[in-house]
């Protein structure tokens, strides 16, 4: 019996445009026609003026971000993240705005800073499925 994966997403009708273009190393946000603003997670419906489905479409991100907060996992137990210990949790800024929950890589914990610019790489999870990661920008 193979171990369940925590890591890959259960992608539906609406959400495969997001993981279509994380396949292909880019960051997707929605961004809603009525208030302006974009946000992340992907929803159906804007979470700042309740504009529908129709009012809020798909746009590519720069992938630029900021370092809002992190924290360093030592021990996680479900798989695959036994196998990454110690990973950078972290909390990043996007450019255009929204916050996004993430990891950071190819930082030592101890050279990360709040503010820190950061740039979207793509971790290849399974077959064709990718998640966006950051790095700290050049």
């Amino acid at each position: 019996m193979t171990a369940a994966r925590y890591d890959l997403p259960e992608a539906d009708a609406f959400t495969r445009p997001y993981w279509e273009a994380a396949a292909q190393g880019r960051l997707l946000l929605r961004r809603c026609a009525d208030c302006g603003r974009a946000h992340h997670y992907p929803r159906e419906f804007c979470p700042f003026c309740w504009a529908g489905e129709e009012r809020v479409g798909w746009e590519t991100a720069t992938g630029r971000a900021t370092l809002y907060t992190w924290s360093v996992v030592h021990r996680n137990d479900l798989p695959p993240f036994a196998t990454r210990v110690p990973y950078t949790a972290a909390v990043v800024d996007l450019a255009e705005g929204p916050r996004m929950m993430t990891e950071v890589v190819d930082c030592a914990p101890q050279d990360l800073r709040i503010g820190m610019p950061l740039e979207a790489v793509f971790r290849e999870a399974a077959d064709a499925v990718a998640v966006a990661v950051f790095r700290p920008a050049p």
